[in-house]
């Protein structure tokens, strides 16, 4: 049975590993749950449905959040990143190149320290004209 999130042998791949894949895969899957009811409630002409929606997307939110929590806890360099972005005046860009400034990951490159965690090296393609 193939699984979507993995882009490489599962049977390869570390268990924490296939564990934080879980957990994008469901941090996808509220954000998108969170989504749809936007929608659906802009619509809904129905006040009693309306309030059934917008309880079960909190429940959505909630699972979103808690998700992210997780694999911030597991992922010191992008807890710290979130940090300087999330709950700040001011512009959020701005905030966001300071904070992963800050991380020392400007050049996409794990940190000896984070030998645990994967990167896709994005942000090493900056300024290469891709």
């Amino acid at each position: 049975m193939g699984f979507d999130q993995y882009h490489e042998p599962p049977e390869e791949l570390s268990t924490e590993i296939r564990t934080r894949a879980r957990m994008f895969a469901s941090l996808t899957e509220e954000a998108e749950a969170i989504g749809w009811y936007d929608q659906r409630m802009s619509l809904e002409p129905d006040a009693e449905a309306k309030a059934i929606m917008e309880d079960a997307q909190g429940e959505e939110f909630k699972h979103f959040c808690m998700d992210l929590e997780f694999l911030l806890r597991r992922m010191p360099r992008w807890r710290q990143i979130a940090q300087g972005v999330l709950f700040q005046e001011g512009d959020i860009v701005e905030h966001g190149e300071a904070a992963e400034a800050a991380s020392g990951d400007e050049g996409g490159e794990p940190a000896a320290d984070e030998s645990t965690t994967s990167s896709l090296g994005i942000t090493g393609l900056k300024g290469t004209g891709l």
